[in-house]
């Protein structure tokens, strides 16, 4: 079974929104075993809904629209629909009332654009959003089915979660297919595929695997069709197992954790603590960590160090070394991670100093020079990082890297407490 998704909206076509429900519901429909042919983004027009409509049902017999279903005049995905079923519109007072009583616990008064919004397409069946004034539609002929539901993300995902996948799964029999997703740090795709090129060729068939990188991340994603659904989950448990004797040095998590959840749980089972000393990333260290819920029970705090005298005074970064070796160095970072560490009385200590970029570099240090390092149980260690001229993948792959030092040290922790 094949789905094609639709977007209605300017907003998209300009630049000024950044489509995000398209995969979203690609994900959604991904796991029932519906398999997305195409993306289609159109503009706020009838003969463009129309068209892309007609187009979309020539090659699949199931379109999953969104957006255009506002109270506004420039929200006409409603009639252009109904145009296109060749059907009239008819005012729905279960959404009429369902509204007013909405308006009057908000202690507004209902406008006429509100009322107007409860006119349907008369074929139309509704389907119920929890999250917002405007339903989502269902329309069936000739085998073929519609969805058309709001372009709020909040809204849509309601109606989906609540209404249309439901409804799918009992209209549409995908073929079983099963994912598993294998996080790793610290090594690009290319050498991750080399480490793992036996095992990827002896792979069966109804298996395929992906290299999905991002910055200082690279996401291992194996995917099973076949007939038999618990069979396909067993069948990438082993391998996700097989993977693991691979590239264990790399893995720090599966499916949909992030590093700084992962690292957040490991401190707290190990009863460790940790404060940033932060030049380069400005805050944006402490802000992965601070973003898990709970990090108050293992991050102390940090220093954002921008100037030498910030280093030297609340860091403790000897003059002597700022002058003969620079604030981008060994030697500087070091001896934040231990300042920061001694001043936040933790057991861990993370810091980076660099040249974010654009500007700012030298022959001897040009921009993208970065240092980073972690003073800890295990020891201090630093590493320096040779990136290109965007500040801001520069800070974030940074950021990246110096969990990875927190990991590192950790995994050492845990292979020290087996002996």
């Amino acid at each position: 079974m094949e789905a094609i998704i639709i977007t209605v909206g300017d907003e998209i076509l300009i630049g000024q929104v950044v489509d995000t429900n398209s995969a979203w519901i690609a994900e959604q429909l991904n796991l029932q075993g519906i398999r997305l042919r195409e993306i289609h983004s159109v503009s706020d027009t009838r003969e463009a809904i129309i068209a892309a409509l007609n187009r979309a049902f020539q090659h699949t017999d199931l379109i999953l629209m969104t957006g255009g279903l506002g109270p506004t005049k420039d929200d006409i995905t409603k009639k252009a629909i109904a145009d296109y079923y060749e059907t009239g519109m008819v005012f729905h007072d279960p959404t009429f009332e369902r509204i007013q009583k909405l308006f009057e616990r908000w202690g507004r008064t209902m406008t006429e654009a509100h009322r107007m919004q409860c006119y349907m397409p008369e074929n139309a069946k509704l389907l119920a959003n929890r999250m917002g004034t405007a339903p989502g539609m269902w329309f069936e002929r000739d085998g073929k089915v519609l969805i058309s539901m709001p372009g709020v993300p909040y809204e849509m995902k309601a109606i989906m979660t609540d209404e249309a996948l439901p409804r799918l799964r009992e209209r549409f029999a995908g073929q079983p297919i099963a994912h598993r997703t294998i996080l790793t740090v610290g090594e690009g795709e290319s050498r991750l595929a080399a480490r793992i090129q036996t095992f990827e060729e002896q792979l069966p068939e109804n298996i395929s695997i992906a290299y999905l990188p991002n910055l200082g991340q690279v996401r291992v994603r194996l995917t099973a069709t076949g007939h038999d659904q618990a069979e396909l989950e067993r069948l990438l448990d082993a391998k996700v197992e097989e993977i693991r004797h691979y590239l264990s040095e790399f893995i720090f998590g599966y499916e949909k954790e992030t590093l700084p959840e992962v690292i957040g749980r490991r401190l707290n089972a190990n009863d460790l603590t940790i404060a940033t000393a932060e030049s380069c990333t400005g805050g944006y260290l402490a802000h992965l960590i601070t973003s898990v819920a709970g990090a108050s029970e293992y991050f102390k705090g940090s220093v954002i160090a921008y100037a030498n005298e910030v280093k030297m005074h609340q860091l403790g970064v000897q003059a002597d070394t700022l002058r003969q070796y620079g604030a981008v160095s060994e030697a500087t970072v070091l001896e934040m991670a231990a300042g920061v560490r001694a001043a936040m009385h933790t057991d861990i200590g993370l810091a980076t100093s660099g040249i974010a970029g654009p500007d700012g570099g030298t022959p001897e240090k040009p921009v993208g020079t970065i240092w980073l390092a972690i003073d800890g149980p295990q020891g201090a260690h630093a590493m320096k990082l040779q990136l290109g001229k965007d500040r801001l993948k520069n800070i974030e792959y940074t950021a990246s890297q110096a969990l990875n030092l927190v990991r590192q040290q950790l995994d050492q922790l845990q292979e020290v407490s087996k002996i």
